[in-house]
């Protein structure tokens, strides 16, 4: 909107940062960011992103998305580092509206998907960096906490928090033991939230991927796990069918030039269940319809076979 009364913070941080003022909002969402697209009075259309940061995953994520962007890969350009302001992490970055979600879950669908995850990880995978951690909570199966999901203040206190399902609290409990029995494996920085509703596609062709801030420090294997249960997920998550998740995990492994071994694949197993676990606990204590639940019940047990979990 052309003419909106800016946040003074926000004003005064892009004269600094980017040398322009803003003179028109484009969008405006708060989520696990406060996210703000405008326009600039020298023309630049910019993302400004502000949050909490209490661990410095920010700047890691930040230097990860720079690396992806300078690989030739879809993703929006960093314009600045990253700047504390008020207890916020704040940064910019080009704004890359457009492109489509692809919301298929078949297993062409998978297929495309894998083969954009398995470039974006290539280049991941071989980054040094400090590991940003805490991992996003729907992939911190390794936390310190007393039960199977890890710490949060937003779900630990809602009512039912303490009697949810037993199949789902089993199914939670098996696949947690067999990504924590796996100690062994290297572990890689990668794109932790690789949903539908975060890659935007021009017809078949990758058009640009957000939400950069969610880059976790895991197993490959678990990471493409994770993926492939995820991939599908457009407005509302749930869990991929789960002959798509077999061919984004044939597709992963054929891209990156090589098989995962038998651990590798199983822990990939694993991992594909953790996000909808995330998503139908969630369901569950906010009253959400039970869309990841019921996929997730339906699926369980065929993937924590194919995990030995």
């Amino acid at each position: 909107m052309v003419g909106e009364a800016f946040e003074p913070w926000l004003v005064a941080w892009c004269k600094r940062e980017l040398g322009a003022a803003p003179i028109e909002q484009l969008l405006a969402a708060s989520v696990m960011s406060e996210v703000t697209a405008v326009r600039l009075d020298d023309g630049r259309e910019v993302v400004v992103k502000a949050r909490p940061d209490p661990t410095g995953r920010v700047a890691i994520c930040l230097a990860v998305q720079r690396a992806v962007h300078e690989a030739g890969l879809p993703c929006a350009t960093p314009l600045t580092e990253v700047s504390m302001l008020d207890g916020l992490a704040v940064h910019a970055e080009q704004w890359l509206p457009g492109g489509e979600i692809d919301r298929a879950a078949d297993a062409d669908a998978a297929e495309r998907s894998a083969r954009l995850y398995a470039a974006c990880t290539q280049v991941t995978s071989r980054l040094r960096l400090s590991p940003p951690l805490p991992n996003p909570e729907w992939v911190r199966w390794n936390h310190n906490g007393p039960g199977h999901w890890p710490p949060n203040d937003l779900h630990d206190h809602r009512p039912g928090a303490d009697s949810l399902p037993y199949d789902l609290v089993a199914v939670a409990a098996r696949a947690r033991k067999r990504l924590l029995a796996s100690t062994s494996l290297r572990h890689v920085l990668g794109h932790a939230d690789w949903e539908a509703q975060n890659l935007r596609w021009d017809k078949n062709a990758p058009y640009v991927v957000h939400d950069w801030d969610s880059v976790a420090w895991l197993p490959e294997a678990a990471l493409a796990g994770a993926a492939s249960g995820a991939f599908s997920s457009a407005e509302t998550p749930t869990l991929a069918p789960l002959a798509s998740s077999e061919a984004f995990l044939a597709s992963y492994q054929e891209e990156r030039g090589s098989a995962f071994t038998q651990e590798e694949l199983e822990v990939a197993w694993a991992a594909s269940l953790w996000p909808a676990l995330h998503n139908a606990r969630a369901e569950i204590l906010w009253n959400h319809p039970s869309v990841a639940l019921a996929a997730l019940l339906d699926q369980a047990e065929a993937r924590l076979q194919r995990g030995a979990a």
